[in-house]
């Protein structure tokens, strides 16, 4: 073997037996890493008063979300619907006292019920939305939105018009506290200007599920079919999509898009949606984000890179690392930041935390990370759901009422609401990541670039 082969297969057995955490470090990254919760540490409990919940949706999406639910304290689900009975019994592993509906009207009936979740395939979010919004529940809607721009723009604007309730986007990554933290840092300046972005979505995976008949098989994989799903882009990606979307700060000029059945079109099966395929998305100013998803193949999995003039943002699962060019300047968040001398190019290493300071700079950084971004999204929905709930009793104490969708909206964005909200993912910020989903796969389906409309984000 000469030296050069050697090399390479070394390095390749190393990359293959380490972390990626420790691959970024020893290529210089700085470490963007917001305050985890102690190991071993439940959600925190809550004096708030408890928000009936109800649950639409009863697949993998609807009982993660069951799964988060059950881990707040003030929570409870009273509710569970599916038109599968299947699925409705397997719910109440995790839903015990709750009550089973094969019908979504039935539950939004139920006065007690204060909040709703959907979980049902896209396409049929459009109804099921509009329907407990207008019988006054609180909504958590699974992202993407719908499966059309027109449905979309339909529960932006039924949201929209109810501002005394709390409409949430499942787009998860809003509510996760390490994504602001590291947004602070990019908005102070600390990348620079961005020049292009880049991501990937990668899992060798059929996305076929197994079902006891034909009819049950179709009903259950309907992201497998043009009619009914917003393929891999639009049902997989719509979340990295979102997370690098919202750090850039811009909106979409254009979209192109190809791909292709390319590995699951075998042993006679008839689905439509490509297993491969790649989005290309212009912003202002020429910056071009590339994205590219599959099903054939796993290697690296997911993450997103920003390129900025001052450095690169590497984002991967809960966590984001730093690359800083040799020319980029101090802006003074430095020296807050443990320093490690660095093994590549002699560069310095800096982990970051929100509780990084000289005096707390011999902190653990290495502490598991219970939270899933699920949870956290969900306990912002019940969160700011009580707190909506509290300061629209309040307003209608001072003589205020709920249909005068002006005065609530004011209300609503005071001061004092604003530094109670958590985090999360509002109907216009769902509407905005949805229409990119759509006209992403739609790019794709077509092999064409498509021209973005402001109409498109309009409500």
């Amino acid at each position: 073997m000469n030296a050069n082969r050697e090399s390479s297969y070394n390095r390749r057995d190393f990359l293959r037996g380490t972390s990626f955490a420790t691959v970024a470090a020893l290529m210089g990254g700085v470490r963007l890493m917001a305050a985890d919760a102690p190991a071993g540490q439940e959600a925190p409990k809550s004096k708030k008063p408890p928000v009936p919940c109800g649950v639409i949706g009863l697949g993998t999406q609807g009982r993660e979300i069951l799964t988060a639910l059950s881990r707040l304290p003030n929570a409870p689900v009273v509710a569970v619907c599916d038109t599968y009975a299947p699925m409705v019994k397997r719910a109440a592993q995790l839903a015990p006292n709750a009550k089973s509906y094969n019908n979504y009207q039935e539950l939004l009936a139920d006065k007690s019920i204060k909040a709703v979740f959907v979980a049902t395939p896209t396409h049929k979010h459009r109804e099921i939305v509009e329907a407990a919004l207008a019988a006054n529940k609180h909504v958590y809607c699974e992202a993407p939105l719908a499966h059309t721009v027109d449905d979309a723009r339909a529960i932006a604007a039924a949201a929209k018009k109810r501002p005394h309730l709390n409409f949430q986007a499942g787009l998860q990554r809003r509510s996760d506290p390490q994504n602001p933290f590291t947004l602070k840092y990019l908005r102070a300046g600390a990348a620079g200007n961005f020049v292009r972005a880049r991501a990937q979505w990668a899992q060798k995976t059929s996305w076929r599920r197994t079902a006891p008949n034909p009819e049950r098989e179709k009903e259950l994989n309907w992201r497998l079919y043009n009619d009914t799903s917003l393929g891999l882009v639009g049902e997989e990606g719509i979340h990295l999509m979102d997370h690098i979307t919202w750090f850039l700060g811009m909106r979409p000029k254009s979209i192109q898009g190809h791909g292709g059945l390319l590995y699951w079109n075998k042993d006679n099966d008839d689905r439509e949606v490509y297993d491969t395929v790649q989005a290309v998305i212009e912003f202002p100013n020429k910056v071009f984000f590339t994205f590219d998803l599959c099903l054939a193949n796993s290697f690296e999995g997911t993450y997103g890179i920003l390129y900025g003039t001052d450095a690169a943002v590497l984002l991967r699962d809960n966590s984001a690392w730093m690359f800083k060019e040799a020319d980029a300047p101090l802006l003074g968040w430095e020296v807050y930041c443990t320093k490690e001398d660095g093994v590549v190019y002699k560069e310095v290493g800096l982990s970051m935390r929100m509780d990084n300071t000289k005096i707390l700079k011999d902190a653990v950084v290495n502490e598991p990370y219970l939270a899933t971004s699920m949870l956290k999204s969900v306990e912002a929905f019940i969160g700011n759901t009580n707190t909506l709930s509290a300061a629209m009793e309040d307003f209608e104490m001072m003589g205020g009422e709920l249909k005068d969708t002006k005065a609530v909206e004011e209300y609503r964005n005071s001061e004092s609401l604003k530094k109670a909200w958590l985090a999360a993912a509002d109907w216009s910020e769902g509407l905005a990541a949805t229409v990119m989903a759509i006209k992403a796969n739609e790019a794709i389906v077509k092999g064409e670039k498509i021209t973005v409309s402001k109409e498109w984000f309009q409500v």
